[in-house]
């Protein structure tokens, strides 16, 4: 199986997309902190901040959406029909 130059370039293109997932998780998860002295230690770790991670940005997003379906109830649109 050979990998297109197109897939490299996509691939290519989400690097910056990683390094702000990593920086996230070092600052609010403590992915930084790990002090593991063998390699089962160091995985739970790193599968522990990046499983919450995961949750955190799922959780982010449904909040956005129900947020956005919902009107804002301190507009002046809202408060003008309110009147």
């Amino acid at each position: 199986m050979e990998t297109t130059l197109a897939e490299l370039a996509g691939v290519a293109g989400l690097r910056w997309t990683i390094e702000i997932c990593f920086g996230t998780a070092k600052e609010e998860l403590g992915l930084d902190h790990c002090e593991a002295r063998s390699w089962d230690g160091w995985h739970r770790h790193m599968t522990l901040c990046m499983a919450a991670l995961a949750f955190l940005a799922r959780l982010r997003a449904e909040l956005v959406r129900s947020a956005a379906s919902k009107p804002n109830e301190t507009s002046p649109g809202a408060v003008a029909v309110a009147a």
